[in-house]
């Protein structure tokens, strides 16, 4: 087929700030055989309203209860018809051609999926854009990507990267309902391993806001909390049942000690579990960044001491 039918889904909630810049995004873009799928997911702003006023058929709008993103992602996944899928949030903003790149990149294949270029705008100023090159921006094999991506403990999963065929989805299943905080690590851990390859499109960017306070990425309660610790769990354990080589055991203890330094001092207790998960997968070799002053400190200290004078000095 040389023009699939892409379905777009977009969680919503109290997105009403964001959500026009998002969806005017995928509207504009140079593919046309799209459909965008928008849950709002029981938001208590104005995002009702600012979806009761699209008039394009090619937008399918649903609302529900307050179930949590992964339920709203599900939910417009049920309602899709594309052979090809894309989740993005309801803040992302692509590219003009981002679609179409993609889709002429996986050329018709059911066996991979296609992955992006990115970077970061802050205070919803798209002037202070500035690309993110990371190493696994090629193509590579599933598991190598996996590996590589998580060997300096920050992989970048962000579900508008990447654009995945039907029936990968109907192999790695969809998103746990039981997670919010980074539930897209244990989602495309799994997405990732039932495909055979990542393809890289350069030229599908993504500009991914940042610095939004109150945003769920920022949330450190403790139900968000937990449900890192659980996506962690799940996605590490996944790469781990394919394959446990010394890289693999090294990714995966980065990717801890890198959840291990937003826990103190704030969750020791869950921090003693999460090293000592650590200590057994042969131990994590990455430090905390902290600019210039800051890891002077650590190295004369220790990182959890520097991060203990912060809080406490924090207003």
């Amino acid at each position: 087929m040389s023009n699939p039918m892409v379905s777009i889904c977009m969680p919503a909630y109290n997105a009403g700030k964001y959500i026009t810049e998002a969806i005017n995004s995928v509207l504009s873009q140079s593919y046309e055989q799209l459909e965008l799928i928008i849950v709002n997911d029981g938001s208590t702003d104005n995002t009702a309203e600012i979806l009761s006023q699209i008039n394009d058929k090619r937008v399918k709008i649903f609302h529900q209860t307050n179930k949590g993103q992964s339920s709203a992602a599900n939910t417009a996944f049920y309602h899709s018809s594309g052979s090809l899928i894309k989740f993005m949030d309801a803040d992302d903003i692509i590219s003009l051609s981002f679609i179409e790149s993609q889709v002429k990149c996986i050329s018709g294949r059911t066996d991979v999926i296609v992955s992006a270029s990115w970077g970061r705008f802050y205070n919803n100023d798209l002037s202070t854009f500035k690309l993110n090159p990371e190493t696994v921006w090629k193509n590579m094999k599933s598991l190598d990507w996996l590996t590589e991506s998580w060997r300096y403990g920050n992989s970048m999963m962000q579900c508008a990267l990447w654009l995945i065929p039907r029936e990968i989805l109907e192999k790695s299943g969809l998103w746990d309902k039981e997670l919010n905080l980074i539930n897209d690590f244990d989602f495309f851990s799994r997405v990732i391993l039932n495909s055979n390859e990542i393809l890289f499109e350069k030229d599908a960017v993504l500009f991914y806001r940042s610095g939004i306070s109150g945003s769920l990425s920022d949330s450190k309660s403790e139900k968000a909390i937990q449900s890192a610790f659980k996506s962690i769990e799940k996605g590490t354990s996944a790469l781990m049942s394919f394959r446990e080589d010394k890289d693999t055991l090294l990714a995966c203890a980065n990717t801890w000690q890198q959840f291990a330094y937003t826990l103190y001092p704030n969750h020791k207790k869950l921090l003693k579990n999460v090293e000592d998960k650590i200590h057994k997968l042969g131990g994590a070799n990455i430090d905390f960044k902290a600019g210039k002053l800051g890891e002077l400190f650590i190295k004369l200290f220790n990182w959890k001491t520097f991060l203990l004078i912060r809080a406490l000095i924090k207003p």
